[in-house]
């Protein structure tokens, strides 16, 4: 690690973090490479190694980052409300992750080559964000839901989460693929993010 201020050092990882992100939005996670993120940042290309020896370190910083924010709104549902019904608490859910288009990108991705190719101590911050992300939405339903069980709650929540995977490559669907869903006759209703994450909810609930 170099030396330096901590203020630096997060500014810096934060610069590196928002260059990946841009570079996402047009960009595949291949085609990215640590001199492209380089390029993007404003110094030396040789820095970024003082903060992150791979871009799956890159990339998993940002994964982090996105489920820190998502808390902030998990939190935000937690403590803004004292009673919420089934369908209440489903939209709710279900409008947190549809402002997080980028985890749930992220979620679409390779996780294991990232978290693979990942130093450990970087690997135990992403998944404390994440363990946090599992133990608010537990306490969402646990207070908005008083009549489920333990196992009630722990089997939502073992459906839920892997569920989330899946909603990317089910709602950023693109013309190229639409056309070849229609060559094939595959008669399929597109949803947007917070519909199908609602209804999954509902059911759950």
């Amino acid at each position: 690690m170099p030396k330096g201020s901590p203020e630096r050092t997060a500014a810096r990882k934060e610069e590196i973090i928002n260059a990946c992100e841009k570079l996402y939005q047009t960009m595949s996670f291949k085609d990215i490479t640590l001199k492209e993120i380089g390029n993007e940042t404003s110094f030396s290309r040789p820095t970024i190694y003082n903060y992150y020896q791979t871009k799956e370190e890159i990339f998993l910083a940002l994964f982090e980052r996105e489920y820190v924010r998502w808390n902030e709104e998990l939190q935000t549902i937690l403590q803004d409300n004292r009673k919420l019904t089934k369908a209440e608490l489903a939209e709710k859910l279900a409008a947190s992750l549809a402002n997080r288009q980028q985890l749930l990108k992220l979620l679409a991705m390779n996780n294991y080559d990232m978290e693979e190719n990942s130093r450990e101590e970087l690997l135990t911050s992403f998944k404390v964000a994440y363990g946090e992300s599992i133990k608010n939405v537990s306490s969402i339903l646990t207070k908005f839901c008083p009549k489920k069980s333990d196992a009630e709650i722990q089997n939502i929540i073992y459906i839920f989460f892997p569920f989330m995977f899946g909603i990317y490559p089910y709602t950023a669907v693109t013309d190229k693929q639409k056309e070849a869903m229609t060559e094939a006759n595959v008669d399929f209703v597109y949803q947007t993010v917070f519909e199908i994450t609602n209804n999954c909810l509902l059911k759950l609930l």
